[in-house]
């Protein structure tokens, strides 16, 4: 099965990722199965270029300039370790973030609000992620 997923930030009035295809192993029936299957598939992808030693560098243009300015980060897509995720804790992270209200999620119009949240996705099925910032700073 295969959904997409648009990573969103609040605040931002244009993508600075486009949607992403996730290949999952089985169909997630829970929020947390979902966002298990999707940090498990992260997990291998980011370990996987780890162990070939990828370094992933690409040419700047003035669209991804454009993209790490909207975002606020200038990356260049290194790794200068060569430590390997683990994906327990990945897991455990995600589902904690969720649970904290730092990302939500929508299936369509409908925002999922529970890990234990019965899911039914079809193939081809678009989810948004939506990650919240914290705002930080004093009023004076």
């Amino acid at each position: 099965m295969t959904i997409h997923i648009h990573i969103r930030q609040l605040g931002k009035k244009r993508n600075t990722v486009s949607a992403v295809p996730f290949d999952l192993s089985a169909q997630p029936a829970t929020v947390g199965e979902l966002i298990t299957a999707v940090v498990q598939e992260c997990v291998a992808a980011y370990n996987q270029r780890v162990r070939r030693g990828e370094m992933a560098i690409h040419p700047m243009t003035e669209e991804r300039l454009a993209d790490m300015e909207t975002v606020g980060k200038l990356a260049f897509g290194v790794n200068y370790s060569e430590k390997q995720a683990d994906e327990a804790t990945a897991i455990a992270n995600a589902l904690q973030g969720f649970e904290d209200g730092l990302y939500r999620i929508f299936q369509g119009q409908r925002e999922l609000t529970g890990l234990d949240e019965g899911l039914s996705l079809s193939d081809k099925e678009e989810l948004t992620f939506i990650r919240l910032t914290m705002l930080t700073g004093s009023i004076f």
